[in-house]
């Protein structure tokens, strides 16, 4: 017969310190209070929380009572659960993250998504109206790379694909050279330290990019969250004048670095849909424009299609 729990131990149980740090987490006013604490516990536990949850009465030791309580208490602080446990999940893979690196977002998913659909569809078309047709291999800038979510996820499903990753910042570049290895696609990848696409010294096939496009009077608590504000890198999130500075840059450099019949894919905010757009006509007066909302309706993904002459 199994011997009852003392209060001690009632009070170490899994389940019990879940509640506590809900509730803390709670009043903190974190959106997703019993996940993050069961993806905090799991983690320190090295378990997943399918684990948690068959085994609520599981006692924890000291060590890691102390270690949770400590993620606790960064947490409540509002800062990220991606940024604590050091990883985040994109597209079905496993990212490293750090405060040097946006989190991976699952409104990025959308542009991975058309650029997989799009390459895959120019690889292997049999139409005689793209001067793209036959080619074996795909090149790909990926600009501003970040923890590298985007490049090392059209490397892994796009194994024909040559890709560079471009970053203004050494240490975001570290951690996304980090993911591709990870990921076993590093050697298609050329990882370069530069500003938008001025390090593209040849035409492309694909330019994609997650710039900065937040209006810096939007990067304050309560129009953006304390997890954005206090820790994401701000050089990943600040879009200069109206959101739209770098943009307008990349833009402004995009045509003369795609290939005619290539596409340009740029992840923008859900207000910036019909001034990208026309910015983007204004740029590629020849090309197939459009703004493709995310799940939720909201614009997202600005769309060129380059002419083919």
């Amino acid at each position: 017969m199994t011997e009852p729990h003392t209060t001690e131990e009632t009070n170490n149980t899994v389940q019990a310190h879940i509640t506590r740090a809900r509730q803390r987490l709670t009043a903190a006013g974190c959106d997703t209070p019993k996940l993050d604490a069961e993806v905090l516990l799991a983690h320190v536990l090295r378990r997943d929380r399918t684990w948690l949850m068959s085994h609520p009465e599981a006692i924890l030791a000291e060590a890691e009572r102390s270690t949770f309580a400590k993620f606790i208490d960064r947490r409540e602080a509002r800062e990220p659960v991606a940024y604590l446990t050091g990883s985040k999940a994109f597209y079905g893979l496993d990212f490293v993250v750090t405060p040097d690196t946006l989190i991976p977002r699952p409104e990025t998913e959308l542009l991975v998504e058309t650029a997989l659909q799009w390459a895959t569809s120019s690889l292997t078309s049999s139409s005689s109206e793209s001067p793209k047709i036959q080619k074996s291999k795909y090149s790909i800038v990926d600009v501003g790379t970040g923890s590298g979510c985007i490049a090392v996820t059209l490397a892994k499903y796009l194994p024909e694909a040559h890709i560079m990753a471009v970053d203004m910042s050494a240490s975001a570049l570290a951690i996304a050279r980090q993911n591709a290895e990870r990921h076993g696609v590093a050697a298609q990848i050329k990882f370069v330290q530069g500003d938008l696409l001025a390090p593209v010294e040849k035409l492309v096939d694909m330019i994609v990019s997650n710039p900065p496009y937040v209006h810096p009077e939007e990067l304050v608590t309560p129009v953006t969250s304390p997890e954005v504000n206090h820790y994401e890198p701000r050089l990943a999130l600040d879009g200069g004048v109206e959101g739209l500075a770098v943009i307008q840059r990349l833009l402004a450099q995009a045509p003369d670095c795609l290939e005619l019949g290539g596409m340009l894919l740029v992840e923008i905010g859900a207000t910036q849909g019909n001034v990208v757009k026309k910015l983007a006509q204004a740029k590629f007066p020849a090309a197939t424009i459009d703004i493709e909302p995310d799940l939720a309706g909201l614009d997202r993904l600005l769309v060129v299609k380059n002419r083919v002459d």
